[in-house]
């Protein structure tokens, strides 16, 4: 990640559409997000089960505000907003992914973590911000429950993961267009994800 922050002007160049380059504050709660993300998998938590979904705003809390809890009381109303848009959005809340994981569960890791990641990130999107880095998280977690390495942003896969991420955040969950491009991106992205599966992200 620290490459990819050194890279990203080089690697903006490539990208469809162009996007802010990571600051410190970005890498370093997304590495609090990793051992979130770790300790939920240590500790058998499965997110996508009611009364642990409370995990995932957690995820995203930590993308955006860390674990400070002085900064988290800044964003309070922020936090809040989350929250009830996470619960109570009717087209494209937590109950969709869920919905959508509990359908695919005979699907390989890879194209569950994907898919997972295509319907948080379309719209309505699941969160009012941080999308992007909470999926990353998301897909890290649902391909290390099944033994597989996290995803993990580098110079190599950057251009290959912004890119159908900008389409697909501008696509409607209940739209035509989600119907075509759904598929084909869901099986783009799963295959990035095994092409760069690096087991030097997992411990011995």
């Amino acid at each position: 990640m620290r490459r990819v922050q050194r890279e990203f002007e080089a690697i903006n160049e490539h990208l469809t559409s162009r996007r802010e380059p990571l600051s410190d504050r970005v890498v370093e709660n997304m590495l609090t997000g990793y051992a979130c993300v770790d300790a939920l998998l240590a500790a058998g938590v499965d997110v996508f089960a009611m009364g642990n979904l409370k995990n995932l705003l957690e995820l995203n809390t930590i993308i955006l505000c860390g674990t400070d809890p002085a900064r988290r009381e800044q964003y309070a109303r922020h936090i809040q907003a989350s929250e009830r848009r996470f619960y109570e959005e009717r087209a494209g809340g937590i109950q969709d992914v869920v919905e959508w994981y509990a359908r695919h569960q005979n699907e390989s890791a890879w194209h569950r973590a994907a898919g997972a990641y295509v319907r948080m990130l379309s719209k309505p999107q699941l969160f009012m911000e941080g999308n992007h880095r909470t999926g990353a998280l998301l897909m890290s977690y649902i391909l290390m429950g099944a033994g597989h390495p996290p995803f993990v942003l580098s110079p190599q896969n950057a251009a290959a993961y912004f890119d159908p991420s900008t389409v697909i955040k501008n696509t409607e969950k209940k739209s035509a267009a989600m119907l075509f491009r759904s598929p084909g991106i869901t099986r783009r992205l799963a295959r990035l994800l095994l092409d760069h599966a690096d087991r030097r992200y997992l411990l011995a």
